[in-house]
């Protein structure tokens, strides 16, 4: 289960402190202009150790296609590539290789495998998410083709909505995780995505629904405990002559007075914008001292060591990104099969 999608398929390997993590990016159509400085630019969003407010582990995170690109091109073969893990400290997790760290996959990874690499997480590691970022790069530049937009920030943090400029709320978001990586705690919160120019007539009812494929894609991120897409849970008290989007002629083709619906009607784009909400988790490495236990259930105190994010949501905005233009890309190439 390490491939996603159906047409367009990104195929991910690799672990946090292996040599390289990597994908293939298959279904990719030919002739389509790729310009690597702009999946650079995408993957220096969610690299680490950019701030003082992420991990200090230092990666370039520089990526390294090996097949599928020529003269600049996408060729319609598979692409592949790499992108090498230099700055992985393995020694700094030693001290937990026999026990289970509190809400981290350690436990279930070892009762399912029986086996697991404790280096960083290993495969759990949100490290992992840089390879969604390639793909997601790649989405845009074919989604660029059809004018499709695709935009997240961060909507709240904790229980702080953010409001007002983009500074504004920079600052905002900075002084909450500063004040709380100085306790050597972490804190979670709401990244909002919106979809503009998405065409009308994307998903696949009845188990296709777009609005489920964008909530499977989200809800695979690490971290993320929910999704909801249009009014979401914020339209459970209002009645349905409230709610209902009304539709009229513009002249130029039929349009909604609202979009409470958030772009998808039964399962189906309409034409109108798609914004979607994603909560995502405190991350649960805390500077703190926790109770747990071992291996031979012993109980056992833990206190982590090494590099991490006491927030993700700066770093997982391209993240969210990467995964709708994934979805919607695979869909725009769906929904051409559907006509002749």
């Amino acid at each position: 289960m390490n491939t996603f999608g159906n047409i367009l398929k990104l195929t991910s390997f690799g672990e946090s402190h292996c040599p390289a993590i990597g994908g293939v990016i298959d279904g990719f159509p030919a002739n389509i202009d790729i310009d690597v400085d702009f999946i650079q630019s995408e993957l220096n969003r969610r690299r680490p150790g950019t701030s003082k407010l992420t991990t200090s582990r230092n990666e370039a995170d520089a990526v390294e296609f090996l097949s599928g690109i020529f003269n600049g091109k996408s060729t319609g073969c598979p692409i592949g590539f790499i992108i090498r893990n230099n700055d992985a400290h393995s020694n700094d997790y030693s001290s937990i290789k026999d026990l289970f760290r509190p809400s981290h996959a350690d436990y279930t990874y070892d009762q399912k495998y029986g086996i697991r690499d404790y280096r960083g997480g290993g495969r759990a590691s949100a490290r992992e998410t840089a390879i969604r970022v390639v793909g997601g790069a790649m989405a845009k530049l074919l989604l660029k083709q059809i004018g499709v937009d695709i935009n997240a920030r961060i909507s709240q943090v904790g229980n702080v909505v953010l409001n007002g400029t983009k500074e504004e709320c920079d600052k905002q978001y900075s002084e909450i995780v500063s004040q709380v990586k100085a306790e050597g705690d972490s804190i979670g919160g709401i990244i909002s995505c919106s979809i503009q120019n998405c065409p009308v007539g994307l998903g696949e009812p009845i188990y296709g629904k777009l609005h489920a494929a964008l909530g499977f894609a989200m809800l695979s991120i690490n971290a993320v405990k929910g999704f909801d897409y249009g009014m979401g849970f914020d339209g459970i008290g209002q009645k349905g002559s409230e709610l209902n989007d009304v539709f009229y002629n513009e002249g130029d083709g039929i349009k909604t007075k609202t979009n409470n619906s958030g772009g998808i009607q039964g399962g189906i784009s309409n034409g109108e914008e798609i914004y979607f909400r994603v909560a995502f988790k405190p991350v649960p490495t805390i500077m703190q001292d926790q109770e747990t236990v071992d291996k031979e259930g012993n109980k056992v105190i833990f206190k982590a060591k090494g590099r991490h994010d006491p927030c993700v949501l700066q770093r997982a905005l391209p993240v969210v990104e990467s995964m709708a233009a994934l979805v919607i890309a695979d869909y725009y190439l769906l929904n051409k099969t559907n006509k002749i």
